[in-house]
Order: C-alpha cells, then structure tokens, then sequence
C-alpha cells in the first residue's frame, strides 16, 4: 500500500473524502476483476464472494461520494487515483484458479486488515481534528467490516479439498 504526493498534515477534509472515495473505487475493480477471474477457473462460489465484496466497496464509495457532495459540491478533485495504491484492494497474487470461499474470503480479510494500518499509519501525521475524525471513522468501519468477514469465516465449515498445487493456467489476454 502506497501514496504518493499525499501531505496527510496538511490535508483538508474535502482531500480527506476524495481519497477514502478513491481507495473504495481502487477495491471494488479489484474484486471484479478477482471475480471475473473466478468465473474463467469455474470456482462460482468464489465469484460470488468477490462479487458481494464490489457491493460493499460500492456501497461504502457511494456513502462517501454523496457525503462529498453534499459538503462540497462539484468542486474539483485535488487527490487523484495516481497517488494511492492498493490502500485496501487485495493484492493481485492473492487470487487463484480453483480459489475456494475460505480462501477468497482470507483474500478479503487481509485487505480489510491492511486498511486499517493504512489509517493507523496516517492518523499520527494528521493536524487538522476534522480530518483526524474521518480517519478514525474509517479505520473503525475497517475493523467492523473485519468483522463480518470473519463472522462469515466462522459459517463456512472445514475447508474443502485445496488447489494450492495446482498452477494457474495463462489467461489470453
């Protein structure tokens, strides 16, 4: 996970919103594209979860955009896509062909984690009290989406049969 050109001391609340918006939208192409890739390897469950994930990365984007908006109007964008990467998308080697719910649910888990390091990390380098809120607000509704991926975790039982052996074949592209 990385940011670049992100000044979080100096950072507004109107920056603050862009970029939370900006990390839910990096996410949720993330999973579609694990999705997408679970439906070429025939692992529909798999798919499936990836696909609930985009909902949630939707839904929390769009929660925020509208906040955004209604404090803000259109005003034009100062933090870009360019400056973050994989702030809460899974990694790109976390998925698999053959990918089992368990697995890709730990796939989840690991990115809701990783988000809120990356708002624990921030929250020290923040001045502006506005700001140092909405941070903390994120990073608790991290830990409370950890939260219900481990409660769905805790509903699967024994782990299936694994592919981890298996390689995965090359995709055309």
């Amino acid at each position: 996970m990385t940011t670049r050109g992100i000044d979080f001391a100096k950072q507004s609340v109107m920056d603050a919103l862009d970029l939370a918006i900006l990390v839910e939208e990096e996410a949720q192409e993330r999973y579609e594209e694990f999705a997408q890739q679970m439906d070429q390897a025939h692992t529909p469950e798999a798919a499936r979860f990836f696909r609930h994930m985009v909902e949630n990365e939707a839904k929390h984007g769009m929660e925020l955009s509208e906040r955004r908006v209604q404090m803000f109007g259109a005003a034009p964008r100062a933090v870009t896509r360019a400056m973050i990467w994989d702030v809460e998308a899974p990694d790109y080697d976390a998925a698999r062909a053959y990918m089992s719910p368990r697995a890709a649910m730990e796939a989840a888990l690991a990115s809701e984690v990783k988000a809120t390091g990356f708002f624990d990390a921030a929250l020290p380098a923040i001045l502006n009290a506005e700001v140092r809120a909405l941070f903390q607000e994120l990073r608790d509704e991290e830990i409370q989406h950890q939260a219900l991926v481990r409660a769905e975790l805790d509903k699967l039982g024994p782990e299936g049969p694994s592919f981890d052996h298996v390689e995965d074949e090359p995709a055309a592209q």
